[in-house]
């Protein structure tokens, strides 16, 4: 009688500084990663449009995992 993973959810709970630190990366991600990472990479002789892409992509990356926080209600009202 071998049970499976695939319908269980594992209920986390997380210390308030694990929250505070998954809250900050994310937010670094979102606000930081479209700004300051182009122009440093800008600054170092990388194409503008790999600069821009870069920087959009983490912006995605935040704002998922931004969501990804608040539906394991790590985020909540």
């Amino acid at each position: 009688m071998t049970e499976t993973n695939e319908n269980m959810n594992v209920d986390v709970t997380y210390s308030k500084f694990t929250r505070v630190a998954l809250i900050v990366i994310s937010m670094v991600l979102i606000f930081a990663g479209p700004t300051y990472v182009p122009y440093a990479m800008n600054k170092v002789n990388v194409s503008g449009y790999v600069s821009t892409g870069v920087g959009a992509l983490l912006f995605i990356v935040g704002i998922v995992f931004m969501m990804f926080l608040v539906k394991k209600k790590v985020i909540t009202a």
